[in-house]
């Protein structure tokens, strides 16, 4: 921290410099934009000194890696001891074929699994189900059973490797199926470790795939954080995503806030349930998106931190682990075009980039054909080198935060983590994050920042390389992943043969005991872990939950 004295000389220098350098040279070469705005819509100015900082008290504000408030990094030695787990989101068509992506993956140096799961499976739907007609395998890999996850998970050792799970409204039962497969396996369930995504209030604001009402799926949620912890305590069983509301055209101040509002309530719902939060947060972890303003995605990630810590510490944290805020960061699919496909490779090195030196614990850097389709093999493989590379020739991950200290960069983290205080003020005001969500507010706000964007490049305010500037009209072809075209066919007989052969009754009770579960206050996990070895389908288990719950349908939003 500069004393006033030293402040006020920079103070005093940098009009000088203004006055006799750069408005000067500004008049003689004007600027390229009357104002320049990060992707928040923050101005930005041409320096950054200490006086921008001058309220820093350096041992509250940033302080050192592994030590609140955690803002430059949870971990002391952070990439310096171990990468970040590379993780390649990945699912497509059968459980067979996505078996053979995952084994490729593994082959050319990825260290962590993450599936993407297709619509019908999303939903909770079997893929024969009418309304799974046209969906199977589009965008993820179709699991109706826990045959198919034994499928997707053959000779994979999922003791010795974790696995993140895309996943939400029908999270509890797609856990199950995983675990059941290592029950049946007999790798006892304190061997595997990963995360489930189960984020549903962000499904409410954001991704849209949802299935039940808010208070019931908020219920679910707090059973699996109550089963986890007790029986399979190396898996977290949130991951608290930013990631999709971003996607759905937030800026990365609304991408910060509201994703922290939920990771709030949700600590909130297990206090009020009479879980300990020491011995429950330990394991909640994150997902944040990467996108393309450099240094405005670094101050996010470095922002989350620190507000995470001192909010987890007012609601009653003591452990150290529990204020600590682990995250997974996904590269930004919705800044990828279709137009010259081949410059992803470039936006998405820069974004991952951006979340190494923001101290990411896990990595997804998406493929550049993701535009177009599911990616290739070769899109794959050049995306998981793009980490690699970062990895191992750029020197960043040599030392903790290397970024820590830019005038710029702390000025932006204070300014993020102000406009997040902002935002939890006015969510507050509208009764907290569950009825700001049925009030609309955050699909609101979502939807005019989207919009404002879009207007921007469509004017060409705002460049997107290739798309409204530097275009060609010779755009290079490049290979198109091909699924089996029998997919749906071969995952429909697997279902009539999965009904044929198993036990009915054994079934039969096993949903009745769910329902029944779902009726009273018993933790449903149990029960549901009980339908899924008896080889229930996860549209017969979720139509259980969907007639004591209901289903939930959002309001119009005006």
């Amino acid at each position: 921290m500069y004393d006033k004295d030293m402040i006020a000389k920079i103070e005093k220098r940098r009009k000088e410099w203004e006055t006799t350098c750069y408005e000067p040279l500004k008049a003689k070469i004007p600027e390229r934009e009357e104002k320049f705005q990060n992707l928040s819509w923050n101005d930005i100015g041409p320096l950054y000194t200490p006086a921008d900082v001058k309220d820093h008290d350096y041992f509250e504000k940033i302080g050192f890696p592994g030590e609140f408030p955690y803002l430059r990094g949870v971990h002391s030695t952070l990439h310096r001891s171990r990468l970040w787990t590379m993780r390649q989101f990945a699912g497509f068509g059968t459980a067979e074929e996505t078996n053979l992506r995952y084994k490729y993956l593994l082959e050319h140096g990825e260290t962590g699994l993450s599936v993407a799961f297709d619509y019908p499976t999303l939903y909770g739907y079997d893929t024969d189900h009418p309304l799974s007609r046209g969906e199977f395998g589009k965008c993820g890999v179709a699991i109706s059973s826990l045959k198919d996850m034994e499928l997707l998970f053959k000779d994979i050792p999922v003791d010795k490797i974790t696995t993140s799970m895309t996943i939400n409204g029908p999270a509890p039962v797609v856990w199950a199926f995983y675990i059941a497969n290592a029950d049946n396996q007999n790798i006892p369930r304190t061997a595997i470790g990963g995360t489930i995504q189960n984020d549903v209030l962000k499904e409410y604001i954001a991704q849209k795939s949802f299935i039940f009402p808010p208070e019931p799926s908020m219920r679910l949620t707090v059973d699996t954080f109550e089963f986890g912890f007790k029986e399979i305590p190396r898996w977290n069983t949130v991951s608290i995503s930013g990631y999709h509301i971003r996607e759905a055209g937030s800026t990365a101040v609304q991408e910060l806030a509201f994703t922290l509002a939920d990771g709030f309530e949700f600590v909130r719902a297990a206090v009020a349930r009479g879980l300990d939060i020491d011995t429950f947060a330990p394991r909640l972890s994150f997902f944040f998106n990467a996108h393309n303003d450099f240094f405005e995605e670094i101050a996010k990630y470095r922002a989350a931190r620190r507000i995470w810590a001192k909010g987890m510490k007012e609601l009653g944290a003591k452990k150290p682990r529990s204020m600590l805020m682990r995250f997974h960061t996904q590269t930004a699919g919705v800044s990828l075009t279709a137009q010259q496909p081949e410059i992803n490779l470039v936006r998405v090195a820069i974004q991952a980039l951006a979340a190494v030196l923001g101290g990411t614990q896990s990595l997804h850097t998406n493929s550049m054909d993701e535009a177009l389709a599911l990616p290739s093999e070769k899109a794959v493989r050049l995306a998981l080198r793009t980490q690699q590379i970062i990895a191992e020739e750029t020197g960043v991950a040599s030392t903790v935060d290397p970024l820590g200290g830019s005038y710029y960069l702390e000025w932006l983290t204070d300014k993020m983590e102000d406009d997040t205080m902002r935002y939890f003020d006015r969510i507050e005001q509208l009764g907290g994050v569950i009825p700001a969500i049925e009030k609309g507010f955050f699909q609101r706000e979502i939807a005019e920042a989207s919009y404002r964007l879009q207007q921007e490049i469509e004017n060409g305010k705002r460049v997107i390389v290739g798309v409204n500037k530097y275009q060609m009209d010779d755009e290079i072809e490049i290979p198109i992943l091909k699924m089996d075209e029998r997919g749906e066919e071969i995952q429909i007989n697997r279902l009539k043969k999965l009904r044929a052969d198993r036990n009915q009754n054994k079934m039969d009770r096993a949903l009745a005991a769910l329902k029944k579960a779902a009726q009273g206050d018993e933790n449903t996990m149990p029960y549901i872990l009980n339908c899924v070895h008896a080889y229930a389908t996860l549209g017969e288990t979720t139509d259980v939950l969907r007639e004591v719950f209901g289903e939930y349908k959002e309001p119009a939003i005006f």
